[in-house]
């Protein structure tokens, strides 16, 4: 198994990086739009729909809706978008809370696909337009999560004693939440460091990265659960010795909407 995860990050991890550096951005939105609808097809499993045609309907709806955020993805509606995102995360805050809140309703948790895929896909896409350094700023987002997953995992390991989410993930404690924000901090730093900012949008910069980093954790909190009450271990098959696509961006698909809502709501978008 650890052979098949080295093996499988050493190809998908120069791909992405490559993908995200080099692709324009309809291109980039394109590619990524594929892998939101893998998702999508994992995500009507978790969420109960047994029937392979209500499968396929289901990444059809989902289809549906990233081209009308594609086409109507002006200002104004971006920022609606982006904020019912960061309202259906608040949301799920809740229910990792109380687990057994949607236990049997498969309906809820369909609509909840919706939330967690369309504004995450929207969010790294209008990242990536950025007109100055929009692909950085995707790469940023995604060291941030995968430096603060590590941090969270060796803190975890080390000094994890209380739970976090027994319920719902019991591996996971409140000292890697604490080792996932101090990882986060160092790299939020030398962000805010490459800025060259005001103080007030350095500060501005590395609250945004810690609010983006906790609502990671509720992504993959979210997922977790989805996987346990639906009783099986990975989202998919994709990657070997990774699981499926959610598997390996469930973090991202709450992080990205947080952290792009966030720059616009400080106004640091347009001085980047």
């Amino acid at each position: 198994m650890l052979r098949q995860r080295i093996l499988t990050a050493l190809v998908l991890v120069p791909a992405v990086i490559w993908a995200v550096l080099q692709l324009p951005t309809q291109q980039f939105a394109a590619l990524l739009a594929v892998l939101v609808l893998m998702g999508a097809w994992e995500w009507s499993n978790l969420a109960g729909l047994r029937t392979p045609l209500a499968r396929v309907l289901y990444v059809l709806f989902v289809a549906l809706a990233l081209w009308l955020a594609w086409w109507w993805h002006g200002q104004a509606v971006a920022r609606l978008i982006l904020f019912l995102g960061f309202i259906g995360w608040l949301l799920a805050l809740v229910w990792i809370s109380r687990p057994d809140f949607a236990r049997d309703n498969d309906p809820l948790k369909a609509v909840a696909g919706l939330w967690v895929l369309v504004p995450a896909w929207l969010g790294l896409v209008l990242l990536h337009g950025h007109p100055a350094i929009g692909p950085r700023l995707v790469l940023f987002l995604m060291v941030l999560i995968w430096v603060a997953d590590s941090g969270a995992y060796f803190a975890g390991r080390r000094w994890g004693h209380t739970k976090l989410a027994p319920r719902v993930s019991p591996g996971k404690t409140w000292e890697g939440v604490y080792g996932a924000l101090a990882a986060c901090t160092l790299v939020a730093l030398l962000g805010a460091w490459w800025m060259e900012g005001t103080p007030r949008q350095l500060v501005s910069f590395l609250l945004i990265c810690l609010v983006t980093i906790l609502f990671s954790i509720a992504g993959d909190l979210l997922e977790s659960l989805m996987k346990r009450q639906r009783g099986v271990k990975d989202s998919g098959q994709l990657l070997p010795g990774h699981g499926g696509v959610l598997d390996r961006v469930d973090s991202l698909t709450a992080a990205a909407p947080v952290f792009v809502l966030g720059l616009y709501w400080t106004e640091l978008w347009t001085v980047l």
